[in-house]
């Protein structure tokens, strides 16, 4: 919502200063944003009268000026076609800046000719794109005066966010009565007199159906108007927030619209055909509205429309073909109300955006129909002359009435602030709440944000001043706060760290991805396709972490950075259901693990290293590496023979790792070597540990002692399998058993070479106690994998 200083002043009688309404603003709950003062951006350029304007010597284009000034006359080359002798222009002296680039004006020579100042067109004020000639100031202006004066641009505009339960503040006079409230001034009574009708309108208005979103319809027809370019007071307020002056007609209703949060529509009663009427479209039809573009209309649309076809989009936008122009002398003047939901659902379908729209589906005050239009009335009267009928009117105000009870001690238990009762009730009657002694207060038509004791409450703290409110601790139940963070959120912080050591740079991707994409990692269901995607790029839902990255990476190996490690933690979506959503953490390696260096270690990464990641993210959840299975094989879009699943038993498939398949980095343009990683948060087990601190550490004072057993397995026997099977002979003695070697055999087989760590507890072993284990050992493996030991 933007307006000026003496908008506002219009409307307000305060003698406060700007920085005590900016203040005073965002005391009562409405957010500041910006604060323009052209006078201060135009503080150098003034007014200057240009005494002649002769040839350029040496150009046909240009033409050479002496130009008084306030610092004496000085010569200026101007190219404009519009200077000439007996104007007045805005003038730049030299170490003004030009708003438009920003650029320090400095003396030139121009065709020889030195150019000691410069004459300027709007575009370069950046007052409009007008840029075919010089400012012509008009008015009886003194040389010197500065520009901002001389084109009534020395008014501050304020801009302000207003929230969207507060419809009543996105006009001029909502906020004025919200400052008056708050002690800033008095608020001027509205001039709403009703005006006479001379004839009686020969369009009359009706609302057709139950099912359309217009439940007012207030009309006038005037005759014989003179419609052209608006007074300088109403251009200079409209220009001032950023709206093109268009003709009296038009201006009026946008002046109604910034002042009483009141938009209005005029027709040219000339181009309409017969009577008007609030209706729902008809699917098929069509309208050019104003902007320019033709909108197909569809039934549940709201539209008003003539005898022959619709001229507006109800609550949106009117219609071009029934636009009012220079020509126009008859007119309609619609002052209507709409549903907010019907038109913000109107509003979606059409993608189109208005002031109309953007008020209306926030709440216009549906008691302020009438009156809107008596006000508008006026205006048309005094600025376009003519005559004005009788009011033609269909429908009822929407009943709004409703009231609520606001206790005398309330606003300090709901608040915590103490304000006296009559001031709880002075600051609700100023805000237009008619509230009896006793607190019963009746809400105004204005506010559909008000539904119960506690907005009235809001109310009258907001006005005291929200920085009135003390500040009071919450009682805590215990002296030291209690975990605020779930398991999963715990994994998902303990996973960022995990991975940020391990040299990963973090990410942060969309959710969202192209269909293709999609399809290459599972996805590209219809259920997980985005109704009204941002881009269609960015169609589906993303059904893992991985494609995002791959994109990354081979975004900065196309621009030369090839050794890469990119990690996100975020949620993927699987399934047929937007609900089967899953916590993960994921990454990518790509290029050199290592660097050439002079012990001639380099290699590129591979899938162990993919591996090793997702280990680390799983032991920082707090779960022991060791306990889990790692299989051969992952989901499709991993190499076959270089990827795995890490798994606790077939069912639960907790994270996957490898060599991303070269298919699927063909179809993403990406260079490899590139491996990568997923591990599924969601799906890891709580952690057995009920405190977050560790727990004593127990270690033996007798050494360990290892054993290696060479094992014969057929080669499709996975080293895994026999790991396993080594470790469950006896979970208290044996610490560890790892894989050393792999011998391929002839016949179809391989050796295993394990190397199993005992660890005596209470005594030194002896050879008979590790024979026996060794017996146990070796009988394991025969049983789970069919293991015989290497002759």
């Amino acid at each position: 919502m933007k307006f000026t200083l003496s908008w506002l002043k219009e409307h307000l009688d305060t003698t406060a200063s700007l920085d005590e309404i900016l203040e005073g603003l965002i005391g009562v709950g409405l957010e500041v944003e910006e604060v323009s003062d052209r006078g201060k951006d135009l503080a150098a350029f003034k007014v200057a009268h240009v005494q002649e304007a002769e040839k350029h010597p040496n150009a046909d284009k240009l033409r050479l000026c002496k130009v008084e000034t306030d610092q004496g006359i000085k010569q200026v080359v101007c190219g404009a076609p519009n200077a000439r002798a007996g104007i007045k222009a805005i003038i730049a002296l030299p170490g003004a800046v030009i708003p438009v680039n920003q650029s320090v004006f400095a003396p030139a020579t121009i065709r020889g000719v030195e150019s000691q100042a410069m004459m300027c067109s709007e575009r370069e004020l950046l007052l409009s794109d007008e840029h075919n000639g010089i400012i012509e100031v008009q008015g009886d202006f003194p040389v010197g005066t500065p520009a901002a004066v001389a084109l009534g641009l020395n008014d501050p505009m304020i801009y302000i966010k207003v929230t969207a339960n507060r419809p009543d503040a996105l006009g001029v006079y909502g906020l004025a009565r919200d400052l008056a409230a708050k002690g800033l001034g008095k608020l001027k009574p509205l001039k709403a007199e009703p005006v006479k009708g001379t004839f009686t309108s020969p369009i009359s208005v009706s609302i057709a159906g139950d099912g359309n979103s217009c439940k007012l319809f207030v009309g006038r027809y005037f005759k014989g108007v003179k419609n052209g370019p608006s007074p300088k007071w109403l251009q200079d307020q409209l220009r001032a927030i950023g709206l093109r002056p268009i003709s009296k007609l038009v201006d009026i209703t946008n002046y109604m619209t910034f002042t009483y949060a009141r938009p209005l529509h005029v027709f040219d009663a000339g181009k309409t055909h017969g009577n008007i009427t609030a209706r729902s479209a008809k699917d098929g039809e069509s309208i050019l509205a104003l902007d320019g573009k033709t909108y197909a209309l569809a039934s549940g649309m709201t539209v008003i429309a003539d005898d022959a076809k619709p001229e507006a989009i109800a609550g949106i936008m009117g219609g071009e073909e029934s636009g009012c122009s220079d020509a126009t002398t008859n007119v309609f003047l619609e002052s209507a109300w709409f549903e907010p939901r019907a038109t913000a659902a109107t509003g979606r379908k059409l993608a189109v955006h208005s002031d109309a729209r953007y008020r209306f589906e926030r709440g216009v005050d549906p008691a302020f129909t009438q009156v809107g239009a008596e006000i508008a009335t006026r205006m048309i009267l005094d600025l376009c002359g003519g005559e004005a009928s009788e009011l033609v009117i269909a429908g009822q105000v929407p009943d709004t009435a409703r009231s609520f009870t606001l206790r005398k001690t309330r606003v300090k238990s709901l608040g915590g602030v103490d304000i006296p009762w009559a001031e709880q009730l002075r600051i609700l009657r100023d805000l237009g709440f008619a509230t009896s002694d006793d607190g019963v207060a009746q809400v105004p038509s204005w506010r559909p944000d008000v539904h119960g004791e506690a907005d009235l409450v809001e109310e009258v703290c907001r006005i005291h001043g929200l920085d009135n409110v003390p500040s009071a601790a919450m009682s805590r139940p215990h002296d030291i706060a209690r975990p605020i963070l779930n398991a999963l959120q715990k994994r998902m912080l303990a996973s960022r760290r995990a991975l940020a050591s391990r040299g990963f740079n973090e990410c942060v991707t969309w959710a969202f991805l192209p269909e293709a994409q999609a399809k290459l990692f599972g996805g590209g269901q219809p259920e997980l396709k985005l109704g009204n995607p941002i881009s269609s790029e960015l169609s589906d839902m993303r059904p893992s972490l991985l494609p995002n990255l791959i994109a990354a990476a081979g975004r900065n190996a196309a621009r030369g950075f090839g050794d890469v490690q990119l990690s996100e933690v975020g949620h993927a979506y699987v399934g047929d259901r937007l609900q089967d959503e899953t916590l993960r953490a994921g990454g990518v390696r790509r290029g050199a693990f290592l660097a050439r260096n002079v012990n001639g270690g380099a290699r590129n990464v591979d899938a162990f290293d993919a591996k090793a990641d997702a280990l680390a993210v799983i032991e920082a959840c707090g779960l022991a590496a060791s306990s889990m299975q790692v299989v051969q094989g992952a989901a499709a879009w991993y190499h076959p023979g270089r990827s795995g699943t890490i798994q606790l038993g077939p069912q639960n498939k907790i994270a996957m790792f490898g060599e991303i398949h070269p298919r699927i980095l063909q179809a993403m343009d990406v260079k490899g070597p590139l491996v990568a990683f997923e591990v599924i948060l969601n799906a890891l087990p709580a952690s057995k540990q009920k405190s977050a601190s560790r727990a004593a550490l127990v270690i033996s004072d007798l050494l360990p002692v290892s054993r290696d057993f060479a094992f014969v397995v057929e080669a499709k026997v996975q080293a895994a399998e026999l790991v396993k099977a080594v470790k469950g002979v006896d979970k208290v003695v044996i610490a560890d058993a790892q894989v050393f070697d792999v011998y391929q055999l002839e016949g179809g087989k391989k050796s295993l070479a394990v190397e199993v760590t005992l660890q005596p507890k209470d005594k030194t072993f002896t050879e008979e106690d590790i024979a026996a284990i060794s017996a146990k050992i070796v009988a394991a493996a025969n049983k789970a994998v069919g293991a015989t030991l290497r002759g």
